[in-house]
C-alpha cells in the first residue's frame, strides 16, 4: 500500500463538559500538529498518491474554520466534547468530502483508505482512520 502524507496545526480554545475532564472543563487552548495520511494501493498515471499541493491546500481550508477560534462557539460542534479524538473524525469527514467534491483532483478518487492524527504534544495524539 502506498501512501502519503501532509501536515499542517490549529491552534483552537475549548472546554469540556463532563467531570470525566477534570480542570480541562475550564476554557483552554490547544496547538495541533494535524496528519493527513492517504493510502491507495496502485500510483496513478503520474505515479503519485495524490497530489500534495492540492491535498496541502485542501488541509488548510478545513482548518481555517477552527483556526484560532473557540470551538464552544461552533454551531456545528454544539453538544459534543471537542476532543483530540472528536476532532480528528470531523477532519476527516471534512477532508473526505473535499476528495469528492473534486477538490484533491479527478485522481483522488483511485484513494482507498486515509488516516487523520492530531498531536497535542510529543507525547499524546490521536486519530481516526477508515476505508474510504
Amino acid at each position: 500500500m502506498f501512501h502519503l502524507t501532509v501536515r499542517d496545526h490549529v491552534m483552537i480554545a475549548h472546554s469540556f463538559s463532563s467531570p470525566t475532564f477534570g480542570p480541562a472543563q475550564a476554557l483552554h487552548g490547544a496547538t495541533y500538529v494535524v496528519d493527513v495520511t492517504f493510502y491507495r494501493e496502485a500510483l496513478d498515471a503520474d505515479d503519485l498518491v495524490v497530489d500534495i499541493g492540492a491535498a496541502s491546500s485542501a488541509l488548510a481550508a478545513i482548518l481555517a474554520e477552527f483556526n484560532l477560534c473557540n470551538l464552544d462557539d461552533n454551531p456545528a460542534l454544539a453538544g459534543h466534547n471537542t476532543t483530540t479524538e472528536y476532532m480528528a473524525g470531523i477532519i476527516f469527514s471534512r477532508m473526505k468530502q473535499a476528495i469528492a467534491d473534486g477538490r484533491l483532483g479527478e485522481n483522488a478518487a483511485g484513494l482507498s483508505r486515509m488516516g487523520v492524527r492530531l498531536s497535542e504534544s510529543h507525547i499524546a495524539w490521536a486519530g481516526y482512520e477508515a476505508e474510504l
